[in-house]
């Protein structure tokens, strides 16, 4: 079996159609095995999230490629949005899919980190099984203090990033004004290796952003064992997204085994209730496995006492889209979103 990696890099612009699409012909110039899959924009959180597949050695050219693309098409100095963010190429981790580990990526992600730097200039923490340091290891650590923090990264002693471009040797202290302007554009970018997560935001029928807020609070992992609605291996934030009115819980699921969609949809609403607010629709970011979703549509066949033991994907992947309103602000069209069904194209 040939070696298959994906590449979920995310780009601090969600509003300019033609920045992006230059990012995205810089992946496809690659050729190869390179199959970009997805491109997923925001406009509120301005970012977006692209998708593409390969062999080890076309991934991380493509990778470079897209890196090097954003850091010239992309001002970080101008960059606002919703979504926490400290570059250009703000997080850009490797996710093994069969015939390579995640040892594997994490080996091509610190060497793409060090090109990154090398070649196009840009500062690179490592993160994940790619960390080498265990206080980075976490994007959250990674970023705090986002892009406005870029000076203090830069030049305070054990918080610099893991590779940096030759540029920064001189520049130990001083004014801002000192950071090269092609670091101040660029800013700085996360690279690493992780297992597949699926990103996913759940809609609040509410304005309110602290009562958004409050529900991460409580669902997010954290080390405290008497909170009711914590999932385990679950990362969130609470906002307000203004193309939507409403506000909204933004989740990372980092192991879908552990935790799967389903469940973070149901405990997630019953914590919503307790605050007097309801889910009304998800929304899942960038491309998600088939199997989530059968695995979510069996559970709710089985919560309504159906029998899921005959229903075929179709139906059980419809079952969970209806259930989980996966629909509700535009049509979930599966041939689009579900990792198997494209790469079958």
């Amino acid at each position: 079996m040939k070696p298959l990696i994906e590449c979920v890099p995310n780009f601090s612009e969600g509003r300019d159609m033609a920045v992006i699409n230059q990012i995205a012909d810089a992946i496809r110039s690659v050729g190869g095995s390179i199959r970009l899959l997805h491109i997923d924009p925001g406009q509120a959180a301005n970012r977006t999230v692209i998708t593409f597949v390969g062999q080890p050695g076309d991934v991380t050219e493509a990778a470079f490629r897209a890196a090097a693309t954003a850091a010239r098409t992309i001002d970080m100095r101008r960059h606002h949005g919703t979504h926490p963010r400290i570059g250009a190429t703000d997080v850009l981790p490797l996710i093994p899919l069969s015939g390579i580990t995640l040892e594997d990526c994490a080996l091509l992600a610190r060497q793409l980190a060090r090109r990154m730097a090398d070649e196009a200039g840009i500062p690179c923490y490592c993160y994940e099984a790619a960390a080498l340091r265990p206080a980075f290891r976490n994007l959250a650590d990674c970023r705090r203090g986002e892009y406005e923090a870029l000076y203090h990264k830069l030049t305070t002693p054990g918080e610099q990033p893991d590779f940096m471009p030759a540029c920064m040797d001189s520049v130990v202290s001083g004014p801002p004004a000192d950071i090269p302007v092609c670091i101040r554009r660029s800013g700085i970018s996360v690279v690493g290796a992780r297992p597949f997560l699926v990103a996913v935001n759940f809609n609040l029928d509410t304005q309110d952003v602290a009562v958004a807020k409050a529900i991460a609070a409580d669902v997010r992992q954290k080390g405290s064992a008497d909170r009711p609605f914590a999932l385990s291996t679950v990362k969130a934030i609470g906002w307000y997204i203004d193309e939507y009115g409403r506000a909204q819980v933004s989740t990372n699921l980092t192991d879908i085994n552990t935790t799967p969609l389903h469940k973070a949809f149901v405990t997630i609403s019953r914590c919503a209730e307790t605050h007097g607010v309801h889910v009304t629709g998800t929304e899942i970011v960038g491309l998600v496995p088939k199997l989530v979703l059968t695995e979510a549509g069996t559970f709710f066949m089985q919560q309504d006492g159906n029998d899921a033991s005959a229903a075929d994907d179709d139906t059980l992947m419809q079952q969970a889209v209806s259930h989980m309103h996966l629909d509700d602000l535009c049509p979930f069209q599966t041939e689009q979103k579900v990792l198997e069904l494209i790469a079958a194209l």
